[in-house]
């Protein structure tokens, strides 16, 4: 049988928060791992945990067998109480939860190097230029026959089990306390996707790879014209005899931006998170309410890609103003000037707009989400 012992039993000192059970897109390090491990081809897994995640793995669903065992205070003596209790393994795929974007394929090759050379250690080329240094010593290494190991590693069940039992001292990798008793491990190909999650920007990095292909949504809005009110599109006070009527300051071109945002995150409409029944939103300028829904969309791990809008107006005329509101937007948003189009254009005198009854305006949002 082939069993997966997953590491969940490090901490998150230098992270600052628990990196293992933090969602990733919805996902967190460990149902990521557990994953990619299942895809691999590991038909049971032994979940090695903390007491601190310990009811939080008891709980969590797989699709095959599992068991949870405590480990110990380092890495070593982790993966020998993961060893003991994946008795009757023939070959163990041992993995840090940490390294949860590993592509199934290397679990895949791991296991089979496993299968016929005894061992399958994950392992990339050092492409960097290497020096050892010591006070004024200084060397360059030779780089053509250097690697950084990864996991997983997999090893013949009985082989890596007696590597632990009568290596000396600890590691924090397998292949090395197998290398002591066995033999030379066996190298397959790694992946820069194996990265471990250890600092802010290995977080980072995660949260980038995570990102999908744009989620688009549209929005439309309008407003009726009237005497005694300001014009306001785009956050740009325009000189007119009419403005337009509405709870807020009535931004027609803000309002139907701030649907098609909402409508790409799945997150309602304005409406629902502005109503005009709420005296706090009355006469307030809509570009704070713009602002809000950014700060709503980047706290559901999301950001805005780009916007492109119209404003359907007979009069006044728009253009001398144009960039304002692209300027305004594109700040309001976080966006470079060249993601954010705006452009304006009358209806030829037909319909209410035409007619001088209301200025119109639609939207299209592209927002970038968490795979």
């Amino acid at each position: 049988m082939i069993t997966g012992i997953l590491l969940c039993a490090g901490g998150a000192s230098r992270m600052g928060f628990d990196k293992l059970t933090t969602p990733l897109a919805g996902r967190n390090a460990i149902e990521r791992s557990r994953d990619l491990l299942i895809a691999g081809g590991c038909e049971r897994l032994v979940l090695v945990t903390s007491e601190a995640h310990e009811a939080y793995l008891r709980a969590l669903p797989c699709s095959v067998p599992a068991l949870v065992t405590r480990g110990g205070d380092t890495r070593t003596q982790s993966v020998f109480r993961g060893l003991h209790a994946a008795a009757g393994a023939s070959i163990v795929v041992i993995h840090d939860a940490a390294r949860c974007f590993t592509p199934a394929s290397c679990v895949k090759a791991s296991i089979e190097s496993a299968r016929q050379c005894g061992s399958g250690v994950l392992a990339v080329p050092v492409v960097d230029t290497v020096v050892r240094a010591n006070g004024d010593a200084y060397e360059t290494l030779d780089r053509s026959n250097l690697y950084r190991t990864q996991t997983p590693q997999s090893f013949r069940y009985d082989e890596i089990l007696t590597a632990y039992e009568q290596a000396d001292g600890a590691a924090t990798d397998d292949a090395a306390l197998y290398r002591q008793v066995i033999g030379t491990p066996h190298l397959v190909p790694g992946s820069e996707l194996a990265r471990k999650l250890t600092t802010a920007e290995d977080w980072a990095w995660a949260k980038e790879l995570c990102m999908t292909y744009p989620k688009i949504g549209t929005g439309f809005d309008t407003h009726r014209l009237t005497e005694g009110r300001k014009l306001i599109l785009g956050g740009v006070e325009i000189p007119f005899e009419k403005g337009l009527l509405g709870h807020s300051d009535a931004d027609v071109l803000i309002h139907a931006i701030i649907d098609a945002v909402l409508g790409a995150a799945a997150l309602g409409d304005i409406g629902k998170l502005f109503p005009d029944s709420d005296e706090a939103y009355r006469g307030i300028d809509s570009r704070v309410l713009l602002r809000r829904t950014v700060e709503l969309v980047q706290k559901r791990d999301m950001r805005i890609a780009s916007i492109d809008a119209t404003i359907l107006c007979q009069r006044p005329k728009l253009r001398p103003y144009i960039d304002t509101m692209r300027q305004n937007i594109a700040e309001d948003c976080g966006l470079a000037l060249e993601n954010v189009s705006v452009k304006a254009t009358t209806t030829e005198g037909m319909n209410d707009e035409g007619k001088g009854l209301c200025i119109s305006a639609q939207a299209v949002a592209t927002v970038v989400g968490m795979a």
